[in-house]
């Protein structure tokens, strides 16, 4: 996963203990939404717009990469870019 820094970049077990803390955003809205299905591999691209106490709005173009195996969809790496 690429994040804004911090937490920049995780792998592995990183992902998850970040993903279990709470990140304080109270709203999260997704725009622009576009996927992009071959085969077992599915990109999600999309804006989003997100709000914390104190702090100015998150903007941001994120690109999600998912696998289908075994029957689940598992994502494979995730990326958000900052827009100023």
């Amino acid at each position: 996963m690429i994040l804004p820094y911090p937490p920049g970049i995780l792998q592995g077990d990183e992902i998850w203990s970040h993903a279990s803390q709470s990140t304080g955003w109270r709203s999260v809205v997704m725009t622009d939404r576009r996927t992009i299905h071959r085969g077992a591999l599915a990109l999600l691209v999309y804006r989003v717009s997100a709000e914390k106490s104190d702090l100015p709005l998150h903007n941001a173009f994120c690109a999600s990469t998912y696998l289908h195996d075994d029957g689940t969809w598992r994502r494979l790496a995730h990326q958000q870019t900052a827009i100023q």
